[in-house]
């Protein structure tokens, strides 16, 4: 699974003992989720006011940050286009799988450094991720606007053969010859055919034009005008091969031979390598999912926080741990853990005992309140339709 649960609880004697507690009753019992500790450092507290503020500001921040994340990863998606099965493995956090990050977490003090107050490192996640919101609009636009401009022309030079007029004068079967006098015999030429339809070229005199456009309407032919423009076709050519070098350089596909050349040298192999993924483009959403990414579990380490100091009190003593629960065992996992909290929060305990009734009209678990703190982080970014 992908999916973690992110909850901390009041540290007992010591932190060590919550987390022992924890790995006793969802780990070493009964296997109900894989747990690793999550380090947040000593940030700055604050006051009450600023931290209860804080709270629903993080909440929002939280959202938008998860939302340009998924943004980022689906149009990484759409970019790669037939190579979308190759999505996931470019979705990386600081160079690491998603899974490896979130469970390896360690604040990066540079980035988000812990001496400055709680609400200034929230500003520069909300400045950072907006910066990255504002800047794929704008790529995004660009990119779709040079694809969109290379799809009308490839549509117009390689439609349907009903439509095709790119090199043929007029369009007619076998039976050209005796559709009308002056038709030049044995002139015809198949330019284009498919599964329904074919293209053909006829020559005739040019005073015959009429008489031949209304006999081949009376069998059912279509017939195109045609004018012959050698500059329009050329210019057409050049523009078509202008866009497609401009998308090349925005998304280029590299094939890197394993194994093969000591040197790790890059050649070009359809089909036979894997493919590396290059180009300013998609470089960039390489470098920036990974910035939102990183952003985003701070966020939730910010929350993990802020909510702690808030239930649990001063002085700050608590153990973030992270859950990554059996999927099979997710509903056993969620009343170990209400079982094993549920004397923090008399109130959330009561909560989940009615949501657990089933009351018609009632929907309580949707609030996702506990006894302890808890957060949901959820791996799976990509919406494949």
């Amino acid at each position: 699974m992908t999916e973690f649960w992110l909850i901390s609880a009041p540290g007992e004697k010591t932190c060590q003992q919550t987390w022992d507690k924890l790995m006793t009753a969802t780990t070493r019992a009964n296997n109900l989720s894989t747990n690793n500790k999550f380090n947040i450092p000593d940030l700055k507290v604050g006051t009450l006011d600023v931290l209860v503020g804080l709270s629903d500001e993080l909440a929002k921040l939280d959202a938008f940050v998860e939302s340009v994340v998924k943004k980022v990863a689906q149009y990484m998606a759409d970019v790669l286009e037939d190579s979308r099965d190759k999505v996931q493995e470019n979705l990386l956090a600081n160079g690491v799988d998603l899974v490896t990050y979130v469970t390896r977490f360690q604040w990066d003090m540079a980035k988000y450094p812990i001496k400055q107050s709680l609400k200034n490192i929230s500003e520069i996640v909300s400045k950072q991720v907006s910066q990255i919101d504002n800047d794929l609009k704008a790529r995004a636009s660009a990119y779709n606007n040079l694809k969109g401009n290379l799809q009308n022309l490839e549509r117009k030079n390689a439609g349907s053969l009903l439509t095709r007029m790119t090199y043929s004068k007029f369009g007619i079967w076998r039976t050209y010859e005796t559709l009308s006098e002056m038709v030049v015999p044995r002139s015809t030429n198949l330019l284009f055919e498919d599964q329904e339809s074919g293209l053909f070229s006829v020559t005739l005199f040019r005073k015959a034009i009429d008489d031949f456009r209304l006999k081949a309407r009376e069998n059912k032919f279509m017939l195109r005008d045609f004018q012959y423009n050698e500059e329009e076709m050329k210019a057409d050519k050049e523009e078509m091969t202008r866009l497609s070098t401009d998308k090349k350089k925005q998304f280029v596909c590299i094939f890197r031979a394993a194994g093969m050349l000591r040197h790790h040298c890059w050649i070009f192999l359809t089909g036979l390598y894997m493919c590396r993924l290059q180009g300013p483009l998609v470089r960039w959403l390489k470098v920036n999912f990974s910035e939102a990414f990183i952003a985003w579990i701070h966020i939730k380490a910010l929350r993990v926080f802020v909510e702690s100091v808030l239930r649990y009190g001063l002085p700050v003593n608590f153990q973030a741990m992270l859950l990554q629960p059996n999927k099979k065992n997710m509903k056993k996992l969620r009343e170990v853990l209400n079982d094993l909290y549920k004397h923090l929060d008399s109130s959330a305990a009561a909560i989940i005992d009615q949501s657990a009734m089933d009351i018609p009209g009632l929907n309580l678990s949707q609030q996702e309140y506990y006894p302890y703190v808890y957060y949901k982080i959820d791996c799976n970014l990509l919406d494949f339709k």
